[in-house]
């Protein structure tokens, strides 16, 4: 089997599936273009623990995360089912790695759904979640990732799910995409080359060496999976860029698909 790409999702705000002025249709697109997984392995933004948590749940419930949103929202439901399987062979990997991990069953949260829904609107590809740890660095990320990697030799698509930059103290829901932070695609400019240029060294010191890391994300639980994905990706991995614009003047939203060479 051919080894599988790994994923960074910009999943964007909870009303993607449901807000036309979103970017949904492109994420059908993105997946139209990839090779279909036997499973799905996220790690998404919106599961925080000390340490890595597998979900081994059969039937992983739709999460509703959030509040003050339509009521059209929390009535959606993803029942995609489970990947156990994937989940404890997941944890084991880690454990091998010298990485400490437990399981227990878990829902999908909206940085997994949310983008899942959009491109296998079938809910036919089984997915399984594995947590982040917010107080963990970007090396650990990427150390969870590079543990991760025999899955995709296993039709297992390892994705982390977050956002590329993420600010919603500063964020304006009134602003159109013309009228994005110009310190958005410096931030993005800067992160992006560093990606191409498999410059491992910068982008584990994001926070200091990057313009306007700070500014572009107060706390980096949302740019911490595109570690674990950077890791999951071969050594000579080939980048491809998918921009889906800027939303809310600061709130970019782009993929980026890592393929061996």
């Amino acid at each position: 089997m051919t080894r599988l790409p790994s994923l960074f999702l910009s999943h964007g705000a909870p009303t993607l599936p449901i807000d036309p002025s979103l970017p949904s249709a492109e994420f059908a697109s993105l997946s139209a273009r990839l090779p279909r997984p036997k499973a799905i392995l996220m790690l998404s933004a919106h599961w925080m623990t000390a340490q890595p948590v597998a979900s081994t749940a059969d039937k992983p419930d739709t999460i509703h995360d959030f509040y003050g949103f339509p009521r059209q929202l929390y009535e959606i439901r993803y029942p995609a089912p489970g990947a156990p399987d994937v989940a404890r062979r997941a944890a084991d990997l880690l454990g091998a790695a010298g990485i400490a991990s437990s399981s227990e069953p878990h829902g999908l949260d909206h940085g997994a759904w949310v983008p899942m829904l959009l491109m296998f609107p079938d809910a036919d590809v089984p997915v399984a979640q594995l947590s982040i740890q917010p107080r963990m660095d970007p090396a650990h990320h990427f150390r969870v990732g590079r543990a991760l990697r025999a899955l995709r030799d296993d039709g297992v698509m390892v994705i982390g799910s977050g956002q590329i930059t993420h600010n919603l103290r500063e964020a304006d829901f009134s602003a159109r995409p013309e009228d994005a932070d110009p310190r958005v695609t410096e931030f993005t400019d800067w992160f992006e080359a560093r990606l191409a240029a498999r410059d491992l060294d910068a982008l584990f010191d994001y926070r200091r060496v990057a313009p306007h890391a700070v500014s572009m994300h107060p706390t980096d639980e949302h740019l911490l999976p595109v570690f674990a994905a950077l890791g999951a990706a071969g050594d000579a991995y080939r980048l491809q860029i998918q921009p889906l614009g800027t939303y809310q003047r600061v709130l970019a939203m782009t993929n980026y698909v890592f393929t061996d060479d």
